[in-house]
């Protein structure tokens, strides 16, 4: 039955045989693959956004102030922090499901050296992946399963393999565009956001309901983000040899490598992005960039009794020409943004490209 239900789904089977290529050729792939957030990097500030967008006339007013000693706002360099979310934010959201979960899917249904050894539970999980890419109803109980059917069948790799099979899977191409693979689906005004905040000495975090170790392996040579500034859900790592033994009473070997553990620990969403904020950083952003219900506590904590002057602003996904917009979605989202003050960003209005030259949706 469940091999019906997976041939059903064209975009599983168009990219099994891609995604094996790149699993042997990652080691050949060349820097291209980031030419992309390149043109972004080295173009002028913010030159993707048109001249009328409202949220890049507040951005430049904003920083304008922040940055001046003489300003009643100036905020010190060491307090210029930044978060962003990932999908739907700072990358295509779905085509037709998040990058995380295609990457399931494929290790349970596709991967010749996995998708033998697959748990009943991993998947059922893949399924109701499928399902959410058929339907698009996304069930309530998928973030947590998900996160769990990733951590179990994924188990036992070294964090350094698994980083590797999530570059090889972003080295395929995206489904439902053309000159472009699944890897390089970085929205470019965004790209030029993070470094126009850099260039004014923001420090910018990462802050995801995607798998941690994940988000390391998509955006390493893509953002200009440091590992140690990217906040995701996180699943357990033990040693190689550590066999179930209590981490208070183990000691790390000479032969020892650092595995994932088969455990699911916490999925990053809504108040728990606010938790990790405090955990992690430490202290509280002035910048917040969001597009879902997932951001909302994010965006509310950074502009909620902030000693400094704090802005949130949320992507409305209204392009339906150029990415997968949804007009309904949008419209929740502009809502969401009069009510809370926070500053709307129009895919469709405010950006004259979302991926550069040479991609066009399918």
């Amino acid at each position: 039955m469940l091999k019906q239900r997976v041939m059903k789904h064209t975009w599983l089977k168009d990219f099994r045989a891609l995604v094996v290529v790149a699993l042997c050729a990652l080691m050949l792939a060349s820097s291209s693959n980031a030419t992309l957030i390149a043109e972004a990097k080295g173009s002028p500030a913010l030159s993707y956004w048109a001249d009328t967008a409202p949220a890049k006339t507040q951005l430049q007013s904003y920083m304008a102030q922040i940055t001046d000693k003489n300003s009643q706002y100036y905020i010190p360099v060491s307090d210029r922090i930044a978060v962003f979310d990932l999908d739907g934010t700072l990358c295509c959201e779905t085509d037709p499901v998040y990058f995380d979960h295609e990457l399931l899917v494929y290790r349970v249904f596709g991967d010749p050296t996995y998708k033998d050894k697959a748990s009943d539970f991993e998947k059922a999980v893949a399924a109701k992946v499928l399902d959410f890419a058929k339907t698009g109803t996304y069930p309530e109980e998928l973030s947590n399963e998900h996160g769990q059917a990733v951590a179990s069948a994924f188990a036992g790799m070294t964090v350094d393999e698994f980083l590797n099979y999530v570059k090889a899977f972003g080295n395929t191409p995206m489904n439902g565009y053309n000159g472009m693979k699944k890897g390089d689906a970085f929205y470019q005004p965004m790209v030029q956001i993070i470094n126009y905040l850099q260039q004014n000495d923001f420090t910018v975090y990462i802050v995801s309901g995607t798998d941690r170790l994940i988000l390391r392996g998509l955006v390493d040579g893509k953002l200009p983000v440091p590992p140690r500034q990217i906040i995701g859900s996180d699943e357990a790592i033990v040693a190689k040899n550590q066999n179930g033994e209590e981490g208070l009473t183990y000691q790390f070997k000479d032969n020892d490598s650092l595995v994932l553990g088969g455990n699911f620990i916490i999925k990053n969403l809504k108040m728990n992005k606010v938790a990790v904020i405090s955990q992690e950083i430490g202290q509280q952003p002035v910048l917040s960039f969001g597009n879902s219900s997932g951001d909302y506590s994010m965006a509310k904590y950074v502009t909620t009794n902030n000693k400094y002057k704090s802005l949130a602003f949320m992507l409305c996904c209204d392009d339906t020409v150029r990415e997968n917009g949804k007009a309904s979605a949008a419209e929740k989202m502009y809502k969401k943004c009069a009510e809370s003050g926070w500053i709307p960003v129009s895919m469709k209005n405010d950006w004259t490209t979302i991926y550069g030259p040479g991609v066009s949706k399918k």
